[in-house]
């Protein structure tokens, strides 16, 4: 099959570490699945969330860099179902539903895995603060991408949907600080810290913009 343009690779929403790994990773697996005629996308996104999970067990287990090897392939795989959608025309709601609420499996699962990862390392921290750490990371992470589509669904504008906290970013910042553990175990919790306070923040900053449009007169 031919591809007469790039438009495939990406969708208009990608930015950053999203948009390079569906470019230079994912589209160099998608063509080679067109041909599948039995492969469907939601196939491709429901093995995407299984390696993504299995990547969190990994971490649990202590597997640190088999664990960022999983995570990354987890990622091209999750650009790839897109990819292929487009290519092959089966693009639909229910398919984007099904990738968006799937995410949200593979993310946790994750973050859950490199908490115990840390925990039982033992972390530079204490347990407890290891958890709190985490389950900011967690709330924060889930946050991003509830407050982008209930905003949308409102009618509100936000000051962008295009931050360093999207999903491909989380996935992509854990996956480096697993490939890592090799030169420092306790890497995995700088990946912690970093979800549970730039998510976060980008959430405050969405609903302080959406306070002020209101108080100016912006829409409901």
């Amino acid at each position: 099959m031919a591809f007469d343009s790039d438009a495939w690779k990406t969708k208009p929403t990608d930015r950053f570490v999203l948009k390079w790994v569906k470019c230079h990773l994912s589209a160099r697996v998608t063509p080679r699945l067109v041909n599948l005629k039995w492969l469907h996308p939601w196939m491709v996104t429901v093995s995407s969330t299984a390696i993504g999970v299995l990547a969190g067990v990994m971490f649990g287990l202590g597997w640190g860099l088999a664990a960022g090897i999983t995570a990354v392939v987890s990622q091209v795989l999750d650009g790839v179902d897109g990819q292929l959608a487009r290519l092959t025309h089966r693009q639909s709601p229910s398919g984007a539903l099904l990738d968006s609420a799937l995410d949200r499996y593979s993310d946790g699962a994750l973050m859950i895995g490199m908490t115990v990862y840390l925990i039982r390392l033992p972390a530079p921290l204490p347990p407890w603060q290891v958890l709190f750490i985490a389950a900011l990371a967690i709330l924060g992470s889930n946050l991003v991408s509830y407050s982008a589509a209930r905003a949308e669904g409102l009618g509100l504008s936000l000051p962008s949907k295009h931050t360093l906290a999207s999903k491909g970013t989380r996935t992509m910042a854990m996956a480096l600080c697993g490939l890592l553990t090799p030169l420092w175990p306790a890497l995995p919790l700088a990946a912690l810290c970093y979800l549970a306070v730039h998510t976060n923040l980008v959430v405050a900053n969405r609903l302080i913009h959406a306070a002020r449009n209101r108080e100016g007169g912006g829409a409901p």
